[in-house]
């Protein structure tokens, strides 16, 4: 009598869009890595056909185009980010397929780069930087006591646009500064408001009015596009900053260039962009506008978090059980 031959089922792939720090370790799947340049979208679409799990990146659109460019042996996409604005979840449920993000990881880093920028641009630090490599430092001698001065954050008034786990990362830092934290958030965030923040809930245009610091953590949503827009920039105070390191559409830039170019406000630091990787051209020749190319949570520990994170969910989604970051 013969012995049956036993069927051996394909391993399913984990495709990975973009190179990233760490092993993504799914054991007993094919883990392909597309590498560090970013696709075209038709090559892309070929590149995920037949993959069970994708690792998606910010500026992946997962759409139905990509759903159906990736067949039905597709189980479950992991975000590598904490945003999900570039998923369109209604349709990944509408097939059955699983959505993960990478919570928590990317609050630390994302906050201290918030604060970065709000260092930054008080004390005109880039500005400062280009004059001291210029041959104009040595040649017109030491500074004169006037020039390049900033803004003091002492006691000042900090506004978290956006009370989530970024937000209080971002507002904690401000006590070594004595600030006075506002939040504008849908619900009321009581660990905004109990020590060592003792934050004020308040409405948006308050906020403004009040704030020497705005830093902007709302995710993007149709409610918050244009959030910022001409009609908030002229409720700031003309010494006040706004930072953004959550979603680039949230600030309409040609109104935020303009503030910044009549000197409405006093300067503006922002790490993501409306069109990204595109900068509107009016922000680019800006002193008062320092620029950094989306790199939030790019700090080695948080990112070979992040591998670990959507590993872990990628295992998950293809044992057939919810991942420990499901969104959908």
């Amino acid at each position: 009598m013969l012995t049956p031959t036993p069927i051996v089922l394909p391993s399913p792939m984990v495709l990975v869009t973009r190179s990233v720090p760490g092993e993504v370790a799914v054991p007993g799947a094919i883990v392909r890595v597309l590498g560090d340049d970013r696709l075209p979208r038709d090559t892309l679409l070929t590149a995920i056909a037949g993959a069970s799990v994708v690792v998606t990146m910010y500026f992946d659109r997962v759409d139905a185009a990509f759903l159906e460019a990736a067949g039905p042996s597709l189980k479950g996409i992991c975000n590598y980010a904490v945003g999900y604005d570039n998923i369109d979840l209604a349709a990944c449920r509408d097939r059955g397929v699983m959505v993960a993000n990478t919570p928590h990881a990317v609050t630390e880093g994302t906050a201290d780069l918030a604060w970065a920028l709000i260092l930054a641009v008080a004390r005109r630090v880039v500005e400062a930087d280009r004059f001291a490599r210029s041959p104009e430092y040595a040649a017109r001698g030491p500074l004169g006591i006037t020039e390049f001065l900033g803004a003091d954050l002492t006691g000042r008034t900090l506004l978290i646009v956006g009370a989530g786990r970024i937000g209080y990362a971002t507002a904690l830092r401000s006590i070594g500064w004595g600030m006075r934290v506002l939040y504008t958030a849908r619900s009321r965030h009581l660990d905004f408001e109990l020590a060592p923040l003792a934050a004020r809930r308040v409405e948006l245009n308050e906020g403004l009015r009040e704030a020497d610091v705005v830093s902007i953590h709302t995710p993007l949503t149709p409610q918050t596009r244009h959030l910022i827009d001409a009609g908030a920039l002229a409720l700031m105070k003309p010494s006040a900053i706004l930072i953004n390191t959550s979603r680039g559409p949230v600030v309409d830039e040609a109104a935020l260039a303009a503030a910044l170019r009549d000197r409405r406000i006093f300067g503006a630091g922002l790490d993501v962009f409306e069109r990204e990787p595109v900068v509107h051209p009016d922000l680019i020749g800006l002193d008062a506008c320092t620029l950094t190319p989306h790199i939030g949570s790019a700090e080695e520990k948080y990112r070979r978090m992040m591998t670990e994170m959507v590993g872990e969910n990628a295992r998950a989604m293809l044992a057939g059980t919810p991942p420990p970051n499901r969104i959908a």
